[in-house]
């Protein structure tokens, strides 16, 4: 029992230090979404340059939670759909100081004290934000209905990239 106790600590520790997209959604209040069922693509990421695996799985995740919500793929759907893939390269500061230098004081057999000179060693750091952009809209209208935003640092493992991926659709939706 103690063991099963520990390990379920445990998993909720890991799940608490799990990075998640910023994510912000925007709606128009006066469409309807109820009365949507079907929705076509009408930019997919792999026409951006997008490398193909991540613009497969845009599109896989995208799929998945529209039909979550009922909704099917269909050659002239009610709603279309716009996904945009953006990066950024970003940098950050990192300032380490050293110093300043201070001697000593003592009654021993030779007074002594003084400061010497500190230094500083600034690091840059360069990384790279992607920002994934869903947009969604009124076929018959033409008008924007929704977007969705996820933007968070790019990771070099494909699989923290993947998950992030998927976690900042799934909260989009």
């Amino acid at each position: 029992m103690r063991r099963l106790l520990f390990l379920a600590m445990a998993i909720l520790m890991l799940a608490g230090c799990a990075s998640t997209p910023t994510v912000h959604t925007d709606a128009d209040p006066s469409a309807n979404f109820s009365g949507y069922r079907t929705y076509t693509w009408l930019t997919k990421p792999d026409q951006q340059g997008v490398p193909p695996l991540a613009a497969q799985r845009i599109v896989e995740y995208v799929n998945a939670q529209l039909n979550a919500k009922g909704w099917r793929e269909a050659p002239d759907g009610d709603v279309a759909v716009a996904a945009h893939v953006a990066t950024q390269q970003q940098q950050s500061l990192d300032t380490m100081y050293s110093g300043p230098m201070y001697g000593g004081w003592g009654w021993g057999p030779g007074w002594y004290g003084g400061m010497g000179m500190g230094s500083a060693t600034t690091r840059v750091h360069t990384y790279t934000v992607g920002t994934l952009v869903v947009d969604l809209f009124d076929s018959k209208t033409k008008q924007a209905i929704w977007r969705g935003t996820a933007s968070d640092t790019v990771p070099d493992d494909p699989a923290k990239g993947d998950a992030l991926l998927r976690a900042g659709i799934a909260e989009m939706f």
